[in-house]
């Protein structure tokens, strides 16, 4: 195969579609909150994109027929407002596949008429937290006025080092080619699988594209998520009250 091949699967006509990047990253916030997205409203594959940058992987389904990785654009209808969603398993595996691969993504996008874009994704906080902020970098400072309406904050070197990734260069390669474009990242232990932060970003977004989500599913990840981290702190307690060096001597 070519390095990077795109299978064209349906053409619908978008008015104005927002483009929506949900790949994987830290707690797969991004990618969780797209694919919720598809899960709850009308939605369309229109595009699969193979890359020799992803793993050398096949994904089974539920039949056990194989399926080269890949990552997929969807077209949905919220509420009358057309998005065009990237989801995937997989980032690329190279600096420069992540430019490649970013410009075919942004090709996409501009090939179905989008002008603006929202990168989903998580930053990582490194502790288990009770309130769910999110934070923002935009391609242009007038951008940030509705943004932090809805509750995004913009912090100074935050996150620390940047954004990396297709997220990073939605904003980087995307504002060079004229995209009204904004990261938004929900803060998160890095730990886990979170749905809480998902949901904070999607609130957002929701707020700022202008349609309504039902999170029951989420909430139901949420509570299961919650189960695995009661779980994780019990078994921290039960470390902490362990004894340790010499009075280890003492146990049997």
């Amino acid at each position: 195969m070519e390095d990077i091949e795109i299978d064209e699967l349906a053409d619908p006509e978008l008015d104005d579609p927002v483009f929506i990047e949900g790949l994987p990253g830290v707690g797969h916030v991004g990618k969780l909150a797209a694919e919720y997205l598809l899960e709850e409203f009308d939605a369309e594959l229109v595009r699969r994109v193979y890359a020799d940058e992803f793993p050398p992987q096949v994904n089974i389904d539920e039949d056990g027929v194989a399926e080269l990785t890949c990552a997929e654009f969807h077209a949905v209808d919220v509420d009358g407002t057309d998005l065009l969603v990237l989801t995937g398993d997989h980032q690329a595996q190279s600096n420069e596949g992540h430019y490649h691969l970013t410009d075919v993504f942004l090709d996409v996008a501009e090939e179905f008429g989008a002008t603006r874009a929202f990168a989903l994704g998580g930053v990582p906080t490194g502790e288990l937290i009770e309130e769910y902020t999110v934070l923002g970098a935009v391609t242009e400072a007038s951008l940030a006025d509705d943004l932090e309406e809805a509750g995004v904050e913009f912090r100074e070197d935050e996150p620390a080092g940047g954004i990396v990734g297709v997220s990073g260069l939605v904003l980087g390669l995307g504002g060079r080619r004229g995209f009204e474009a904004a990261c938004l990242m929900g803060e998160t232990s890095g730990y886990l699988v979170d749905p809480k932060s998902a949901r904070a970003v999607l609130e957002v977004l929701e707020a700022v594209v202008g349609f309504e989500v039902d999170y029951a599913g989420l909430e139901e990840r949420a509570e299961e998520m919650e189960e695995v981290v009661g779980k994780i702190q019990e078994m921290q307690n039960q470390q902490q009250g362990m004894p340790t060096g010499d009075d280890l001597r003492y146990i049997g």
